[in-house]
């Protein structure tokens, strides 16, 4: 096997042409395209990083990738065959490594597709083949970063990196490693696939717990979403406008109907996340606070 693949070697310049220069490194002869903009002449010495192109040429390039042997990086999906595996771009001209589908999920629709992301390294096997091979747990656990109780009710984006009956694990991009239980999506996540969603809760591990699913408001239409963010802004938490204000004032101040808002208000209600009382509709949060302060 030839140990220099994949790796970032240094050999010798022993013939040079008008395309291309010709390094030597333990008995095996690398091609360095000229129009990476450098020039050499017979005798000089040539760091780069060593491969072989998708036409079988054995190939130096000084355009360095991340991913390298013994070395993890995020690479994207560019293609798929159901037979062999995912083709994954780590920045080389005319190369791509291919994820065997030995490391991928037996089920074909949870496969990559094109646009995902996998973080891996390459494998040389025996047959100085290069391939992707996908981080290991403790990989994920060596970036991981631990969650804090600030996080809970934020944002955030991550990759999904590991799919098990028990739930999804994703990679935030905050290096947070996050738990996507299957009550808390729709969909199981692909592998590679980036994902929204908000944090629920953090474990005692550091590991956040994560919810695909979109918050009880956002889930039931604009003009109840845009009710919230108005109560949210408030000082109070309330406005005086209920179910039974007239339509004029209702279109003065949001810009809907009143039956608009009547289905809103009724959403939000059903969701248990305000309450309309003395004329006024109010957060439950905010009504709940000022019935404690006033005990």
């Amino acid at each position: 096997m030839n140990q220099s693949l994949g790796k970032i070697i240094t050999g010798l310049v022993t013939d040079v042409n008008d395309t291309s220069f010709f390094v030597q490194k333990d008995g095996v002869t690398y091609k360095l395209t000229k129009t990476e903009g450098m020039d050499y002449k017979l005798g000089d010495t040539v760091e780069g990083f060593a491969y072989i192109s998708m036409d079988k040429d054995y190939m130096l390039t000084q355009e360095i990738p991340e991913v390298q042997v013994g070395y993890f990086a995020w690479g994207t999906v560019i293609d798929t065959r159901k037979d062999l595996g995912v083709f994954v771009d780590i920045g080389l001209p005319d190369k791509e490594l291919v994820v065997s589908l030995d490391e991928l999920p037996t089920i074909k629709h949870l496969w990559p597709k094109k646009g995902d992301r996998l973080l891996i390294t390459i494998r040389v096997d025996d047959k100085d083949r290069m391939w992707g091979e996908l981080a290991s747990d403790e990989v994920y656990q060596s970036l991981a970063i631990k969650g804090t109780e600030e996080l809970i009710n934020q944002n955030i984006k991550g990759t999904a990196y590991r799919l098990k009956v028990i739930g999804t694990f994703i990679l935030t991009e905050d290096n947070q490693i996050g738990f996507v239980h299957p009550s808390e999506r729709k969909d199981e996540p692909r592998l590679g696939e980036v994902v929204s969603g908000r944090v629920i809760g953090v474990r005692s591990d550091g590991v956040i717990n994560v919810s695909l699913m979109p918050r009880a408001y956002e889930a039931i239409g604009d003009d109840a979403a845009m009710l919230m963010a108005i109560l949210e802004r408030t000082k109070t938490g309330s406005f005086p406008y209920t179910d039974k204000s007239s339509p004029d004032d209702i279109a003065d101040r949001f810009g809907i109907s009143k039956g608009q808002f009547k289905r809103a208000i009724g959403n939000l209600m059903k969701q248990r996340l305000i309450v309309q009382e003395d004329g006024e509709t109010k957060l439950v949060e905010s009504s709940t606070k000022l019935e404690e302060e006033e005990e």
